[in-house]
């Protein structure tokens, strides 16, 4: 219920309480003044109920400023009066501040949205005065159903005869306004279908909606009093109008929108409503002629607002009849109102908030991705009360708590912060610096509890104890530009590493044509006889993962290539996952990739593998070394996102050269073998029948009756002397420039290469060819005397297992380590899919370095991020 004890009691409260709504509007319109009030329903923060406590909240506040509603389960406040937009905000965090500090002094929440899904309609009462207990006798089902909230908007408009006038011509953009706002997808705990189920309630009151044709404050006077005389209404305040003029107040009030959790919303809907007043008032000192009334499309248009908020289309009017875009009629309103906005001195504020209301979207939808994670309403009530609390930055801390507030640095070759903030963050960074490290500690800690529960953890060589995959809360952005160009060079580069390894182990044309010497293939410690088994011609490496890193002119280079085992796709899910669930306020982009397709893609691939003999429905498992393998989780994760089986080999038989799965004493043929441990462990490890699966298994794989993803001998393409050779590769198997460049590398195995690397070890990074996970690494400027020394050794006694790379000034990314934002450096991992075709998933996994490091791996302390692949095609 939207009454307003406060300004249509009795005009010397509303005088007290906004006094500077008294004095004329000027000429030039551009002192227009601002009030706001909020509806907050109150909620019981154990069972997430709403709950008839309000007064007990009441009791405790400055009547001044907060006042009771309808039912019983509602706040009202109203801010003090303020000529600008930041002015609002300040009144508005003040008012929500105060209310959430006595409601969770009482275990209570607070939520500023059009309803709350968990409901008791038996528990609920209204507030027992004459009025509101006479309106329950009268309107009975309208009243106890009456649990809905809204943010209304005043703007002082002291000429009665104009406020009637404002009131028609802005009518025609309420349908925006309400989308901007829309908050209240569910309805006594069901999905209603509509992003505002508020306004569909709301519509019931039989003088709710547009007040018709007027053309003076005489007629709308006259209007209320025939509603009275009828007996539909008993007092001025039940005129329900979407915008109405104040009967005690010089204001014009915007009715329509629902209460909103981010703050920002409500200054944005002031920001337009504040706009659209002053196109109004103009309109009607010009003697300009009323819209034209049109009944039907405007319920049409409001309906659809309330529809679809901002996920669907909406009607523009009245530019068009014709449903276009949220966005796109949003950026024509935005448009339309720049030259009023720009008088107000609102114009970069308002265009500001509006591109991040777009890219966020709204939050209805944000509410329908709270509850479709866990399937758990109370998820989406947790979301609500955080999102009003934290929607105010710092929002229960006093003004000695400022330091708390994060800071962005200034860091060359930073990717957020290289001097500023690049336009990729503007969205994000005011939302992660007003959470606070107090706030952003709060987040990590329930991050920990959502990885715990998931079983998000990874284990490291020589330690009993699994740890919680290591993740950081800043979420890494890949611009549109750059992803499109990254998935082309990818996509070429795993065409020619699948055309090497197949010629490696079917004639070595390469070798003949002398484009890779025979001693960088032979000294390999991963060329493996069992690697001429997989079938031919044929796809050798299904999944293929490739590291990127970035430099600090912002040239995107390939560090590595995995070829045998990647792992990192269900983390890179997973991160995406909790991001969305710990931190729902950040705005989304508008052309952000869903990692969602991702396991659908993957098992595509992995199926196009089968043989003939699979026939047309190929069975696929997940072989793993189970609970003690590193990325136990990632293969749970992967095979039960596919629907297929994750398996030891203790499950698995060939028997006359087919390979099956043992199960509860059945046996179910196996066509694919998505390959989830290393190739020694496989042929160790023991089938089903207590037998070595290692030889049964190779002869299966001799006979085309199994395939192997990825095939076994591919760890060649890991080798870090032949990834010398991978531009090369490109040129002679495609026929094409490289589109991604590679590190400059020298082989130690070649003498004039060698003696370069001895004279520079303090300037290069070495490798081992065979070294994987940052295993034996050094990097020469970080390297000790005695280190450098022990290298010069091993190199000598044995330079073809060596490789030497010039260092790469890698970018930084920011990182929250606690107490603040500070660089680190990152790395990216690509993943490759390859069946059919070959096709780059739209899930990757950015790696961070710990401080003071530029090695990236999670077993040497590294972390992860979200990565958040930009389309501009919305893809």
């Amino acid at each position: 219920m939207n009454d307003l004890p406060e300004f249509d009691a009795k005009a010397v409260t509303m005088t007290e309480t906004f006094p500077a709504l008294n004095p004329p509007v000027p000429d030039d319109l551009e002192s227009l003044t601002l009030g706001a009030e909020e509806e907050l329903h109150v909620v019981d923060l154990a069972t997430r109920e709403l709950v008839p406590r309000a007064p007990e909240v009441l009791d405790r506040l400055n009547p001044e400023h907060f006042s009771a509603e309808l039912h019983r389960s509602v706040v009202e406040t109203n801010t003090p009066v303020s000529p600008t937009l930041d002015g609002l905000r300040a009144g508005i965090l003040a008012r929500r501040r105060a209310a959430i500090t006595v409601a969770e002094s009482l275990g209570l929440g607070l939520v500023a949205a059009g309803t709350v899904p968990l409901v008791d309609l038996d528990s609920l009462q209204v507030t027992p005065t004459t009025r509101y207990r006479r309106m329950l006798n009268e309107y009975q089902m309208l009243v106890r159903e009456q649990l809905i909230c809204g943010a209304q908007v005043h703007v002082g408009v002291p000429d009665r005869d104009e406020a009637v006038s404002v009131a028609q011509r802005v009518a025609p953009a309420l349908p925006l306004l309400l989308a901007l706002s829309a908050s209240s997808p569910f309805w006594l705990g069901e999905d209603s279908g509509y992003a505002s189920a508020r306004a569909l309630i709301w519509t019931r009151w039989p003088t709710a909606g547009d007040g018709g044709a007027l053309h003076s404050a005489e007629e709308f006077d006259m209007l209320v009093n025939d509603l009275i005389a009828s007996g539909t209404i008993s007092d001025p305040k039940m005129v329900y109008f979407d915008v109405r003029p104040s009967a005690h107040v010089p204001t014009v009030e915007l009715r329509v929108t629902d209460a909103c959790p981010d703050v920002d919303t409500v200054v944005l809907l002031a920001g337009l409503f504040r706009a659209l007043v002053r196109r109004s008032l103009q309109e009607h000192r010009a003697g300009k002629p009323l819209p034209p009334p049109r009944p039907p499309l405007h319920r049409a248009a409001m309906w659809r607002a309330a529809r679809s908020g901002l996920e669907g289309d909406l009607l523009d009017l009245p530019r068009s009849p014709v449903a276009v875009p949220a966005a796109l009629a949003v950026e024509h309103l935005v448009g339309e109102l720049r030259p009023h906005l720009e008088a107000l001195g609102d114009w970069e504020q308002v265009f500001d908030l509006s591109v991040r209301a777009l890219s966020r979207g709204s939050s209805a939808s944000r509410q329908r991705r709270a509850l479709a994670r866990r399937g758990r309403v109370a998820d989406v009530v947790d979301l609500l009360v955080a999102e009003t609390r934290g929607g105010a930055a710092g929002l229960l801390q006093d003004d000695l708590a400022a330091p708390n507030r994060l800071s962005p640095y200034s860091a060359t070759g930073d990717e957020a912060f290289p001097d500023g903030v690049t336009r990729e963050y503007t969205a994000i960074v005011p939302v992660l610096t007003a959470l606070g490290a107090t706030g952003l500690r709060q987040r990590e800690d329930a991050r920990d509890e959502e990885q715990r529960a998931n079983g998000v953890t990874f284990s490291v060589a020589g330690e009993a104890a699994t740890r919680l995959f290591p993740f950081d809360l800043v979420p890494r952005m890949v611009p549109a530009t750059d992803w499109a160009a990254l998935q082309d060079g990818l996509i070429q580069r795993v065409r020619a590493l699948n055309a090497f390894l197949t010629d490696v182990y079917d004639g070595r044309q390469i070798v003949a044509d002398g484009i890779v010497p025979e001693w960088v293939i032979d000294g390999s410690p991963e060329l493996r006889a069992s690697g001429a088994l997989a079938p031919r011609p044929g796809v050798r490496a299904q999944v293929a993962g490739v590291d990127l890193v970035r430099n600090t002119d912002g040239e995107w280079r390939v560090l590595e290539d995995n070829l045998r085992v990647p792992s990192g796709i269900a983390y890179a899910m997973q991160n995406r996952r909790l991001t969305e669930s710990i931190l729902p306020e950040l705005p989304r982009p508008a052309h952000l990739i869903s990692v969602e397709d991702t396991p659908r893609l993957l098992k595509e691939a992995l199926l196009a593998a089968a043989g003939p003999a699979a026939g047309d429905d190929p069975a696929l498992v997940v072989l793993s070394q189970g609970p003690d393998d590193s990325a136990w989780f990632e293969h749970r994760m992967l095979a039960e996102a596919m629907g297929v089986p994750v398996v030891r080999s203790t499950e698995l038989f060939v028997d006359e050269g087919r390979a099956y799965r043992l199960r509860d004493g059945k046996r179910y043929p196996v066509d694919v073998i998505y390959l989830r441990m290393g190739e020694d462990s496989l042929v160790h490890s023991p089938g089903a029948d207590g037998m070595p699966l290692g030889p049964s298994l190779v002869a299966a794989l001799h006979a085309g009756s199994v395939t192997l993803a990825n095939a076994l001998g591919n760890g060649i393409g890991d080798d870090k002397a032949v990834y010398a050779y991978v531009s090369r590769m490109i040129e002679y198997y495609l026929g094409e420039k490289p589109l991604l460049a590679d590190v400059p590398t020298y082989l130690c195995g070649l003498p004039d290469q060698r003696a370069e690397v001895l004279s520079r070890l303090n300037e290069l990074v070495c490798k081992p060819v065979d070294g994987y996970g940052g295993d034996r690494i050094v990097i020469g400027p970080h390297a000790t005397a005695d280190e450098l020394d022990a290298l010069r050794r091993q190199i000598r006694t044995a330079p073809h297992r060596w490789v030497a790379q010039e260092l790469v000034r890698l970018s930084t990314h920011p990182v929250f380590d606690g107490h603040q934002l500070a660089p680190r450096h990152v790395d990216l991992r690509a993943f490759v899919f390859t069946g059919a075709e070959s096709l780059v998933a739209p899930a990757a996994l950015t790696r961070v370095a710990p401080a003071g490091s530029m090695i990236v791996n999670s077993s040497r302390g590294g972390g992860s991020k979200d990565t958040w692949l930009l389309s501009a095609g919305g893809k």
